[in-house]
């Protein structure tokens, strides 16, 4: 029987935890570690839009690119546990990075932050440049085994969510395909609108400006899909028992006194049931999955276990 993560057992500790001033009563700060305007910062500036109501100021969103997101990461988890600084922390910080052989992480996620709650289902999308000659999942899978090694797959760059959904599509297709790293999605998807790489599975935020200018969706890889594109079908329709997605939710540092993490969950699921901010969550490829403290917290667990294959059926690593 596999030991629960720390942040589970942790949950039942928040009780314990330092007696909780008047909160908030000072500025309250939301990390992010990846660049302004992707969707990590869009997603971290409706967060701190959703919050403002409930808090009576507005989070100050504050950018710390590095390593993955772990710089940013690193600083809350040596912040005062109190819920003024928090973290968003994705799929790739909480269940890949810290399964991967050779990732030097500053902070163990299980040990030194807490999961507060998730805001966001990213949608993810199997796309082809508009040239390509593949217009569904089945010929993808068809070219794959009848020329192995040949068909290409962008990603992020080893490790990242995109890189094991491909790995993950390969696996279960028993595919033989060469995976092109890069150094984030924007210039993969460039390359596969140019038709440099043959396709890339990646959120629809990364790729939705493109559609039908550069770039064909096949299909999506989450069992979910989109509202926006009601008549595209899933690549698990294709290659049963596929299904893949991201998830961007709030950390805090371990030790946040119980009344203050109940406090981020109700701001949080007060402001995201405002239509408004659904519909902008949607122009951005993105979806609203509200998970409070406990279901975050086994939906890390779960994810875990997915990831985890893939790294080690792949034999993915970063030494």
């Amino acid at each position: 029987m596999r030991t629960p993560l720390p942040w589970i057992a942790g949950l039942l500790l928040l009780g314990l935890s330092l007696p909780a001033a008047a909160f908030p009563d000072r500025p309250v700060r939301i990390m992010g570690g990846f660049a302004a305007g992707g969707t990590g910062d869009i997603i971290n500036r409706l967060i701190a839009e959703a919050v403002a109501p409930s808090f009576g100021q507005r989070p100050v969103v504050e950018v710390r690119t590095g390593a993955n997101g772990f710089v940013a990461a690193e600083a809350v988890a040596n912040s005062p546990p109190d819920g003024h600084v928090v973290v968003q922390c994705s799929t790739g910080m909480l269940t890949i990075s810290p399964q991967l052989p050779g990732a030097k992480l500053p902070i163990d996620p299980a040990r030194d932050l807490l999961p507060i709650a998730n805001i966001v289902h990213s949608t993810q999308a199997m796309v082809v440049s508009s040239r390509s000659p593949y217009r569904s999942v089945a010929e993808v899978i068809a070219a794959a085994r009848a020329r192995p090694d040949t068909i290409t797959y962008a990603s992020a760059g080893i490790g990242s969510v995109s890189h094991l959904s491909g790995a993950r599509f390969a696996q279960l297709g028993g595919l033989r395909m060469v995976h092109v790293p890069y150094r984030g999605a924007a210039p993969g998807v460039l390359d596969v609108a140019a038709g440099r790489a043959d396709l890339i599975i990646t959120n629809l935020g990364d790729v939705a400006a493109q559609l039908d200018q550069g770039l064909r969706l096949l299909a999506f890889a989450d069992g979910i899909g989109s509202p926006r594109y009601p008549g595209v079908g899933q690549v698990s329709d294709t290659l049963p028992g596929y299904a893949v997605s991201g998830t961007f939710g709030l950390c805090g540092p371990r030790g946040m006194p119980e009344e203050v993490v109940g406090r981020w969950v109700e701001a949080l699921r007060t402001g995201f049931a405002e239509p408004v901010l659904q519909q902008r969550l949607q122009e951005n490829g993105l979806t609203l999955r509200f998970e409070n403290t406990g279901e975050f917290a086994r939906s890390i667990e779960r994810d875990r276990g997915l990831w985890g294959e893939v790294i080690r059926a792949g034999q993915i690593s970063l030494e």
